[in-house]
Formats: C-alpha cells, structure tokens, sequence
C-alpha cells in the first residue's frame, strides 16, 4: 500500500521519484523491526487508510548526515502524506498532523516536534502552522533545501485548530 502511494503524483512531487518497492522495504526496515528511533503509522478515518506518517529521533540520524545539530533525544521529527490528492486542501492534513503531534507528546520525553517540507511547498507549510508549527530556518538536508519548522506545548496549544 505504501509503494502505491509513494508512486502517486501527488506525493511524488514532494516526496521524490517512487522507489521500488525492495527500497520501501529496506528504508521501513528499522521501523517495522521495532525501533523507537524510527516509527510509522497509517492514518485511518472511519476504518480505512487515508494516510501515511512517520516518526524519528532526529539526533539518532548523524550518521546518515541528517540534523547534525540536533542532539536532544526528546525531539521527534515528522513527515506524512495524504494517500488521496483528491482529498488535499479539505482540512484532513491538518486534523491528521494534529492528531499525531498530540499523541507524540502525551510521552512526556518528547521535547518539541519538528518537520520539513520544502520551502516551496506553501500548502504543506500553511498545513504545519494551522497546527501549532513555527518557521525556524532554510536548512540544507540530503534530501535538500528545507524550511525547519517546529511545535513544542506550547506552540501546539496555540495554534491548536478549534
């Protein structure tokens, strides 16, 4: 299912070229193997898979030549997608994000939450900051430019939809 969806339009275009699907299996290894470090889930609305999201430690992934500054076990990063383009821009993104930034930080080890979408995906920014993100800076990632954002308790309580 998430080949499938890694492979749509829609995702394709902030996500990257689809892999193949010995790639999805390698890259989800460490998360379906159990790790803290690395989690995902699928978002599910009345029983049925909308969406895709994923949990890490930023500071676990130096050694890879991600976030080198980071060094706060506490901090999550997160990135999802919708698995539907018809479904963009109806405000589902937003409760999804919502939903698993409230749930990372009912651990009380979780120190702020973090994200990166591309500087030039302004729906997925204005997505973030419905939900309690703020802008921190442009990074460089291997992945590419990113605009760093963050949400920490207090963030997250005011930005909080209603």
């Amino acid at each position: 299912m998430l080949h499938e969806w890694l492979a749509r339009p829609h995702v394709a275009e902030w996500w990257g070229d689809p892999p193949t699907m010995p790639d999805v299996e390698r890259e989800f290894a460490l998360a379906l193997g159990g790790s803290a470090a690395f989690q995902v889930f699928i978002a599910l609305e009345r029983g049925e898979p909308i969406g895709f999201m994923q949990s890490y430690m930023p500071a676990a992934f130096h050694d890879e030549g991600w976030w080198l500054d980071e060094h706060d076990l506490g901090v999550r990063g997160i990135d999802v997608l919708l698995a539907d383009g018809d479904r963009i821009g109806q405000g589902l993104g937003s409760a999804m994000i919502g939903a698993f930034v409230d749930r990372l930080f009912e651990d009380p080890a979780v120190t702020r939450v973090q994200a990166d979408p591309s500087p030039d995906n302004a729906r997925a920014i204005r997505c973030y900051a419905r939900v309690g993100f703020r802008p921190w800076a442009e990074v460089e990632t291997p992945d590419g430019r990113a605009l760093l954002m963050y949400a920490d308790r207090n963030t997250r309580a005011e930005g909080r939809l209603r």
